[in-house]
C-alpha cells in the first residue's frame, strides 16, 4: 500500500501525463474537494465525479497547456501539503498566467478524504478577464 506522500506524488505524475483516471485514483468516494473562493472554479465538491465535472473537465475545456507542477512536499502522517506553480493560457482571452499554489491533502484509510487549494486567485482571474 502506498503512503499518503507517494499517492500524492502519483497524482501529480498522472496530471503531468494527462491521465485523469490516475489523478482521481487516490480520492475517496465521498472526498470533499475545495477550490478557494475567488478561483474560477470555486466551491466544495463531493465525490470524484463532482471533482472531475466541476474542476478538471472545466480546466481542460478552458485552458491551453494548464499545468499544476509541485516543487516541494511536506508530509505529516495523514496530511500532505504540496507547494508548486500553476501555469496555462486561457483560451477565450489568450492570456497566460503563472500562480503559486499550496494544496492540502488529508488522508483516512489510505485515500484522500479532503483537499483544499490555496492560490493567488487574482493572477488566475486576470488571465480570464
Amino acid at each position: 500500500m502506498s503512503t499518503p506522500l507517494q499517492s500524492i506524488r502519483d497524482h501529480y505524475a498522472a496530471s503531468a501525463k494527462g491521465d485523469l483516471e490516475g489523478m482521481l485514483a487516490p480520492l475517496a468516494p465521498d472526498v470533499s474537494w475545495t477550490e478557494m473562493a475567488g478561483f474560477p472554479y470555486a466551491g466544495t465538491y463531493v465525490g470524484p465525479e463532482a471533482v472531475k465535472a466541476h474542476v478538471f473537465d472545466r480546466i481542460n475545456a478552458d485552458w491551453d497547456g494548464y499545468r499544476a507542477v509541485p516543487e516541494t512536499y511536506l508530509s505529516d502522517g495523514q496530511d500532505v501539503v504540496a507547494f508548486g506553480t500553476y501555469s496555462g493560457t486561457y483560451r477565450a482571452t489568450g492570456k497566460a498566467m503563472v500562480a503559486r499554489f499550496a494544496h492540502h491533502w488529508v488522508f483516512a484509510n489510505g485515500v484522500v478524504v479532503r483537499f483544499e487549494q490555496y492560490t493567488d486567485t487574482h493572477l488566475v482571474v486576470s488571465a480570464i478577464s
